[in-house]
């Protein structure tokens, strides 16, 4: 992949990434690794052409470098993932919001362009891989219905994602209909520490070919 595309257009839709974890296991800032000759938060935004009427990065890095697209911080910190869920749909200008976690470095278009075309009719879409217990709040997409009933759980001091699903309706989206889409589960690759970022590198090439295949 070269150059920078972030070009947004998809109607009533916002993007964002959250960067705004403590990175204790990758050490350093890990948006700001190197992946794939940018950094990791560049590499992510390079795969959002088309996608959203705004995109957005949440990180508390307030050395974080200007890549002409907004950064905001927690709203509330020190809260964990609920906390950036939070902060994505206080933020967010649209309606439906799509969250990505920057240590994700594959962003599978056509399982996101799914999940989002599902969030008409459900407050939010989470997809699960391989273990039925597990879904994946940061490769999904939810409306801003969700804010209130987040808030309030935030503010009971929970901080467990599934914490608010019993107030909203919730599309969990299963691994058989996953695989559908992204059968190797390129969506669900982590690079959390140093091992799993050469991981994720030595896959990336390969990632790149499926991915031109796309349009």
């Amino acid at each position: 992949m070269t150059g920078k595309r972030y070009n947004l257009g998809m109607k009533d839709l916002s993007v964002v990434i959250q960067a705004g974890g403590q990175s204790r296991r990758m050490g350093t800032d890990k948006a700001l690794v190197s992946f794939g000759g940018v950094t990791l938060v560049e590499y992510v935004l390079m795969q959002l052409s088309g996608w959203g009427e705004e995109t957005l990065i949440i990180s508390n890095n307030p050395e974080f470098p200007d890549l002409g697209v907004p950064v905001v911080r927690d709203v509330i910190q020190g809260v964990g993932a609920l906390g950036g869920l939070h902060t994505a749909l206080v933020h967010a200008r649209f309606d439906k919001v799509m969250l990505l976690a920057v240590d994700m470095p594959f962003v599978h278009r056509p399982l996101m362009e799914h999940l989002t075309g599902l969030v008409e009719n459900y407050d939010a879409v989470i997809p699960r891989w391989q273990d039925e217990e597990y879904a994946e709040p940061f490769r999904a997409v939810y409306k801003r219905t969700c804010l209130e009933p987040v808030a309030e759980a935030l503010g009971r001091g929970e901080r467990r994602m599934i914490s608010f699903y019993p107030q909203v309706a919730v599309r969990l989206v299963e691994p058989g209909e996953v695989a559908e889409f992204d059968p190797k589960g390129w969506t669900f690759t982590n690079a959390n520490t140093p091992e799993e970022l050469a991981a994720a590198e030595a896959l990336r090439p390969e990632f790149e070919r499926a991915q031109a295949g796309w349009g």
